[in-house]
């Protein structure tokens, strides 16, 4: 039986759609195929969904059931090969919840990535005080003080993305709530957390906007969410909305159209980035 994983990456993802459009192709069904490996049919459709890593003798044998001619089999195996192996992100598995691991390796796999965070500034444009302080008034008493320090570490190395050479588009809408509530205890904190997104402003690929409180009420006032778009067709567009011990993955079409609606009208509605950025200058001048 094939391993569990807390979480797969975004290769297994892909490669597993990809083994179940093979199978389908070839006229089987999943019981039939779980012959060929004297397996549980379960086994097959936790491999088509990305629930166990792909075990490489189980994929050239399915391969060759399905058809497959012998170098496209060689080429998916040596993808299969890539995607088990641990992601970065995997070397925090101590702190990290399997629920949010998934989250990292969609978000390093985007093309282009929407969010919308009604009340703290998003990660990826944390400071290391702003991102401490977070997570300490978050923990109630569950995170030992060491852990809290390896969450901060994972947040700072998720921040490469955005300058890495394929970085994605990362376009985000904020509440002006985020700016006005202190964080951390201290001016400085606020200050060097507004610098931090002022400085972000000046990529290229990074878009922010601030939902005024004098527009009014919005459509996404009901909570924070991220929209996820991939380069590679075989996955869709995703929606990730967190609560409090947990999170979900939306990928309906409907629920995800219904989603990118709101994003746009919210867009439409926020502070211009150009706007957004003396919103930023002014508050910075208030600390």
């Amino acid at each position: 039986m094939s391993e569990p994983r807390s979480a797969p990456t975004v290769g297994q993802v892909v490669l597993g759609k990809r083994l179940q459009e093979l199978r389908e192709r070839a006229g089987l069904k999943r019981e039939e195929a779980a012959k060929v490996l004297h397996v549980a049919p379960a086994t097959i459709r936790r491999m088509e969904t990305a629930e166990v890593a792909l075990k490489i003798p189980y994929v050239r044998l399915l391969l060759q059931e399905y058809g497959v001619p012998t170098d496209e089999a060689d080429g998916f195996v040596r993808l299969a090969e890539e995607a088990n192996r641990p992601g970065w992100w995997q070397r925090f598995h101590d702190v990290l919840p399997g629920w949010f691991s998934m989250y990292v390796s969609l978000e390093g796999a985007a093309s282009v990535i929407r969010a919308y965070e009604p009340q703290f500034v998003p990660g990826l444009l944390q400071t290391e005080d702003y991102a401490r302080a977070i997570l300490r008034g978050g923990a109630v008493g569950q995170v030992r003080p060491d852990d809290i320090e390896r969450h901060v570490a994972l947040r700072m190395a998720r921040q490469a993305l955005l300058t890495r050479q394929d970085a994605p588009k990362f376009w985000v809408i904020m509440d002006e709530t985020v700016l006005r509530r202190p964080v951390g205890g201290s001016p400085a904190v606020m200050r060097a957390q507004i610098d931090r997104l002022l400085e972000a402003t000046a990529l290229p690929n990074v878009t922010l906007q601030i939902a005024e409180f004098a527009t009014g009420h919005h459509p996404g006032t009901y909570g924070p969410f991220v929209l996820f778009r991939f380069a590679v067709p075989e996955l869709p567009d995703m929606v990730y909305s967190e609560y409090l011990t947990g999170a979900v993955y939306l990928d309906a079409r409907t629920e995800v159209a219904s989603h990118l609606e709101v994003m746009d009208r919210m867009a439409a509605q926020a502070a211009t980035a150009q706007r957004t950025k003396e919103i930023l200058k002014d508050v910075r001048k208030e600390l």
